[in-house]
């Protein structure tokens, strides 16, 4: 398979890693972390400016209608800047499910100003004991005359804290595991009924706890069809994913670079360390890992959008739960050969080591994504 670039492509990669080098470089996340948004509006919209915002929406909604690998080679070049805006949560994860559910009025309404970064949405779909299945749903949805009465709880709504709707997944029939019987509703943030309680992550991200207590939204605040939510949630939820693996990617290269910048200046017994052959060697290690887990999340790019459900979540799963595996391996790596220094506070390679456990389990761990990859109908046939 062909994983080189195209000239468009590269111009992309060098176009983001200039902005971020710039604009966001990584102690920006440490400055960011006792800010009540956790980001910068006026970055967001540069952002919308420069198109990166609008790569994966339609183009008669304000969008560039770009493949998914556009989308993973920003999302590489954010995580090599440890960049806190919110392109994972609002344009990949809930704008690719409005992009792929929402009724033309919806898509009209928030698409083009996501795209532009005048307006944020975020997906409510995980609860308590859930475990990364999109099925497990305990919040209700009941019937009125003229819409819907919401009553649960969501937990880790990415960037909830400063999203001006929600995209939330809600039981309108069938027992809590139940894949058919859930539905998907927008809801504005100021709804009567719903509270949102803001929460920072260990990686200096956002995050929102929502509670609905009788919230009301009209019939048309349906996204997709009743019942059926579950299937566009599991896409757009393998899309993220992929995006996630390919974020973990760009920060895995750059705990790798600062690790052989600081071999290469470190001096003991008048000598720098980085001639110790022990020590090039674990660095040899992490640059194979490293490499490895950016084929990975390549072929999860690549797949991402395929409607063949075996193709799609074989490769997002597989890249998932190596990219885990390997993410920890060289961010631990690099902590070590830092020494004392590495665990201090001032430096940034701490802020590596944070974001890359966040996204280990983000959208599912090692075990979750090695559980489903090994149900997968092809792996199930294998002759052992």
């Amino acid at each position: 398979m062909n994983f080189e670039l195209s000239t468009d492509q590269k111009l992309l990669v060098e176009t983001v890693r200039a902005f971020v080098q710039k604009e966001s470089p990584p102690g920006r996340l440490r400055s960011l972390r006792s800010d009540a948004l956790g980001f910068s509006r006026d970055l967001w919209r540069k952002m919308g400016e420069l198109g990166w915002l609008a790569l994966p929406f339609p183009e008669r909604f304000g969008g560039l209608e770009q493949s998914f690998v556009e989308v993973s080679l920003v999302l590489e070049q954010l995580g090599a800047g440890l960049v806190p805006e919110p392109y994972l949560g609002a344009i990949v994860f809930a704008g690719g499910l409005l992009a792929e559910a929402g009724t033309d009025a919806q898509r009209e309404q928030w698409l083009a100003p996501l795209a532009t970064g005048e307006s944020l949405l975020a997906v409510a779909h995980a609860e308590r004991g859930s475990r990364f299945e999109p099925s497990s749903v305990a919040t209700t949805a009941t019937a009125t005359g003229d819409g819907y009465v919401l009553r649960g709880e969501k937990h880790f709504v990415l960037w909830g804290n400063a999203a001006d709707a929600f995209i939330v997944s809600a039981r309108t029939a069938g027992a809590t595991h139940e894949a058919r019987g859930v539905s998907l509703f927008l809801v504005p943030k100021a709804a009567a009924g719903l509270r949102v309680d803001a929460l920072a992550t260990t990686d200096g991200h956002r995050a929102a706890r929502l509670t609905f207590d009788g919230a009301h939204v009209a019939r048309d605040a349906v996204v997709g069809s009743v019942d059926d939510g579950v299937r566009p949630l599991s896409l757009a939820i393998d899309r993220a994913t992929a995006g996630a693996s390919a974020e973990a990617v760009g920060v895995m290269r750059e705990a790798l670079n600062l690790t052989v910048a600081y071999l290469g200046t470190r001096e003991q017994f008048g000598v720098k360390i980085g001639t110790f052959q022990a020590l090039q060697h674990r660095a040899v290690d992490m640059f194979i890992e490293t490499e490895l887990a950016r084929s990975m999340a390549m072929l999860a790019a690549l797949r991402a959008e395929s409607k063949d459900d075996e193709e799609r979540v074989r490769a997002v799963s597989a890249a998932k739960a190596h990219v885990a595996a390997s993410g920890r391996f060289v961010t631990a790596q690099a902590i070590q050969l830092h020494g004392g220094i590495g665990i201090s506070d001032e430096h940034d390679i701490g802020l590596y080591f944070k974001r890359m456990h966040a996204l280990a389990t983000l959208f599912g761990d090692e075990e979750h994504h090695l559980a489903r990859f090994a149900a997968r109908k092809a792996f199930a046939t294998l002759e052992t």
